[in-house]
């Protein structure tokens, strides 16, 4: 799959997940080298408010949405794909006012299961605000998505 194909394949996907659209993360970067997401600061994603931390749980999801789309990266056709298990080491904060992005990659592939690994940055990718390994399972190309989920995301991919 080209770039370009894989930029629009990765921005429907992401236009699908209503949990992602109201964090208003985005597409920085798909390639065959692996996915970049960018969760935007905002008051909303904040779990201290005394020193505007990120909460947890708005970086879990950044991290599970990256792993989970670095798949379509690594398969030569959209497969569902979901989450059998994932970690994230969180390092530190992240700090208010910054946007977090996140790269995750495949780094085996097998008949069943794809195991990807990944990190969370603000500005500087050798200092990671967090780092994750995900495992995801293949359930194959027939499989769909509830309310037509796969069929939205294989239109162009042709």
């Amino acid at each position: 799959m080209n770039t370009t194909s894989l930029m629009a394949m990765a921005e429907r996907f992401l236009g699908a997940l209503k949990h992602c659209q109201l964090l208003r993360m985005r597409v920085a970067h798909a390639d065959a080298d692996g996915m970049t997401l960018v969760l935007p600061w905002s008051p909303h994603i904040v779990g201290n408010p005394q020193t505007g931390a990120v909460h947890g749980g708005a970086l879990s999801t950044l991290m599970d949405t990256t792993c989970g789309m670095a798949t379509l990266c690594a398969l030569p056709r959209f497969e569902v794909c979901p989450t059998l298990d994932l970690r994230i080491d969180f390092m530190h904060p992240a700090q208010q006012g910054k946007d977090i992005f996140a790269h995750a990659h495949c780094y085996r592939v097998t008949r069943d299961v794809i195991f990807t690994r990944g990190s969370a940055y603000q500005d500087d990718p050798a200092r990671p605000v967090c780092q994750v390994v995900g495992t995801f399972m293949r359930l194959g190309q027939d499989v769909r998505g509830g309310l037509g989920f796969g069929a939205r995301l294989k239109e162009d991919d042709a």
